[in-house]
């Protein structure tokens, strides 16, 4: 059996917790909302400071401390800053996102995390309330070599250990997502501790592509420190939890069901009369 991550010693649930994250997404069950907006991105890449492996992944942390680099609407209220990304990626290509779609997993999920400035005055005050923080998540899916992803992907070995810093100035994140708008959303939590129920979580349709290499760059990561047994840094995803009440909108409508571009390959036999 294997050790549990450090990350998860202490008790893995919220007692309680009624929006837990993350879930699956159940396309047909997804309920289309005509008066969600377009969300708008707009990063600064020169508010990109640094990567920094945390010994469960790697974040890239930007500059939070004016309105640079923000996501506005969308489901949101109001205009939520970007403080870091990260992703969560299986050992292998069979798993590793932590959303899955109609129990579909992908080989990788990325976060695009971003706290509500207008509201709250840090982004530790937003991390403990509802409407704190609004993450926005795209999967990778294995196919072309992605080459905005790629100039991360070489200054990863220099963060290879727990606790490694690099300076990483100059990085537009807007080129990690997919160029198709539609999304789904629902209240949710983070999917690592402080596991609190204060995200709008905003789920891209269309995955990123992404090559084998890539993704292998990813896996080369240690959990450990320098000096410890090396573990490499793989299957660090939450699993999925349920749905309880909740609805998971979209800003999409699904057209004719049978319509097989309307649905996952491979679904389209599932459709009742």
């Amino acid at each position: 059996m294997q050790k549990v991550h450090p990350l998860w010693q202490s008790p893995l649930t919220i007692p309680g917790g009624t929006r837990q994250s993350p879930i699956n997404i159940q396309w047909r069950d997804s309920v289309y909302d005509p008066f969600l907006k377009p969300l708008k991105i707009s990063y600064d890449p020169t508010t990109c400071l640094h990567i920094w492996n945390n010994g469960y992944s790697f974040l890239v942390e930007f500059d939070d401390s004016t309105d640079r680099s923000i996501i506005v609407g969308g489901p949101l209220e109001n205009q939520y800053r970007l403080k870091q990304f990260h992703f969560h990626w299986g050992a292998i290509n069979d798993w590793g996102s932590e959303h899955t779609v109609d129990s579909k997993f992908y080989p990788a999920e990325l976060h695009l995390v971003h706290w509500n400035a207008v509201e709250y005055p840090s982004f530790e005050e937003a991390v403990m309330e509802g409407n704190g923080l609004a993450v926005i998540g795209v999967f990778l899916k294995l196919g072309a070599r992605h080459e905005g992803l790629q100039t991360l992907v070489d200054a990863l070995p220099a963060v290879k250990h727990k606790d490694t810093v690099i300076e990483f100035d100059v990085f537009d994140p807007s080129c990690l997502l997919p160029s198709c708008p539609d999304y789904w959303t629902y209240a949710g939590s983070l999917t690592t501790p402080p596991l609190t129920e204060s995200v709008t979580w905003i789920i891209k349709k269309k995955p990123i592509e992404v090559d084998e290499d890539q993704l292998e760059a990813f896996r080369m990561l240690l959990f450990t420190s320098d000096g410890e047994e090396e573990k490499r840094m793989v299957d660090n995803f939450r699993p999925l939890q349920p749905l309880m009440d909740r609805t998971v909108r979209s800003s999409f409508q699904v057209r004719h069901l049978l319509d097989t571009e309307a649905q996952p390959q491979g679904h389209a036999e599932q459709v009742r009369p």
